[in-house]
């Protein structure tokens, strides 16, 4: 292989150099701003290809220049072909038209498969054009080269919200280690990035909680990110959606706001579940009594700001005072800003948070935050609340879909929803 440099006033017309003296074949390595635009002078771009030598030598015995309307025409009878194609594979196509298509056996013929082998990389090549338009002032981000094929996946990661110096970080890693096998194209580079992604966020499997023990489980966190619509989803889950129902029982804590007492009071009631409401520390430890005999309690807590150090001081004293081991589950929402939610967490970090679940899926396009966030505290994932509606929209917190959404944004799927 052979390292070539070419230079032009942008990074579209640096590599029109590469194509006409390279050709088609050429790889580029990398793309980058080496000379800023100032007052007097052009910024100037440089785009390194690799060729093959022998390629190279057989490009310069015979220029060939390939106009933008070849290429469209290329597309076009690759439509015409895979249109062809389809009406002759059509289950619904007459014999007799079968028989008037021309054979996909003769000499000269392509079958579907090349086809779209042949769309898929042209399709590539336009999308690596378009990507180096994007920030094209900046083409190193973050004192960071990035090669031109990976563009697209910084470009989606880095909108997703996702903090730039752990963006950074990931994409050396990808870089250092992914095979050069595996670059060829974009959707390859998105496995990867995908799967790199996903070994970085710790999930607790529901299965793995509370073997052989009692689930008590706490909710806390500031106000309105839906911490009781989250209880009363997963009060519906343990006692009716499960293989194995079991029995429920609910404590609220949040005697404050008559507005939330209400409600699950409410939502007991439609699911006859047993409640206690609890207003001082003795009362809290005859409402665990009175509720021994379930499978699995539920406690609601008043939202708090971050910031009131006597509420959660208060949550604080339920928990020493309880005699028992209580799980303690923050409830963040997804739409919260980064640097919010790391003021959240280290504000309740100290009531002992053993797992985070995030609410309001269906209310942002962005969850690079939950990533980051995840990865700084290393506490695992528990469920993801993925809209409104009581009990469905819960499902167990997996690794993939947090990927999914964070590359591709939020679908909100049937096989998305609470695993049954």
């Amino acid at each position: 292989m052979k390292l070539l440099s070419f230079t032009a006033d942008s990074p579209s017309n640096a590599l029109k150099k590469a194509q006409l003296q390279c050709g088609e074949d050429a790889l580029v390595v990398s793309t980058k701003e080496i000379q800023k635009k100032s007052f007097n002078k052009n910024a100037i771009y440089e785009v390194v290809v690799a060729v093959e030598e022998e390629k190279l030598k057989k490009k310069k015995e015979k220029p060939v220049k390939k106009k933008s309307s070849d290429i469209l025409l290329d597309i076009s009878n690759a439509a015409k072909q895979i249109s062809q194609i389809e009406n002759i594979t059509s289950n619904e196509a007459p014999k007799e038209k079968l028989n008037t298509q021309p054979s996909r056996n003769k000499k000269g013929d392509k079958s579907y498969i090349e086809i779209k082998e042949e769309i898929s990389k042209l399709s590539d090549k336009i999308k690596l054009i378009q990507e180096m338009f994007w920030e094209e002032k900046a083409p190193q981000r973050g004192k960071l080269n990035i090669p031109s094929e990976f563009a697209e996946i910084y470009k989606k990661a880095k909108l997703s919200g996702m903090d730039e110096n752990d963006l950074n970080s990931i994409m050396e890693l990808t870089l250092e280690h992914m095979p050069y096998s595996m670059r060829k194209n974009s959707l390859s580079i998105k496995r990867y990035f995908q799967v790199l992604l996903r070994k970085m966020i710790p999930v607790r499997l529901e299965s793995d909680a509370f073997k052989d023990k009692k689930r008590i489980m706490m909710f806390v966190g500031p106000t309105g990110v839906g911490k009781t619509t989250t209880l009363a989803k997963l009060a519906a889950r343990y006692s009716y959606l499960k293989e194995k129902r079991e029995k429920v029982g609910i404590i609220t804590l949040d005697t404050y706001r008559i507005g939330a007492v209400e409600q699950l009071f409410q939502f007991a009631k439609m699911m006859r579940l047993p409640i206690e409401d609890v207003i001082d520390i003795s009362d809290f430890a005859r409402a665990l009594r009175s509720l021994a005999y379930c499978d699995t309690i539920l406690i609601d807590t008043i939202g708090s700001s971050q910031y009131d150090k006597d509420k959660l001081e208060k949550i604080e004293e339920f928990l020493k005072n309880s005699q028992t081991s209580i799980d303690v589950n923050l409830v963040l929402s997804s739409n919260t800003k980064l640097e919010d939610m790391r003021d959240i967490y280290a504000n309740f970090e100290y009531l002992n948070i053993d797992t985070i679940i995030f609410t309001k899926f269906d209310e942002t396009k962005s969850f690079g935050n939950i990533f980051s966030l995840i990865k700084e505290v290393s506490k695992p994932l528990s469920y993801f609340s993925i809209g409104q509606e009581v009990p469905d929209d819960i499902m167990i917190a997996s690794s993939e879909f947090l990927v999914n959404c964070i590359l591709d944004g939020f679908k909100k799927e049937k096989d998305a929803k609470s695993s049954k």
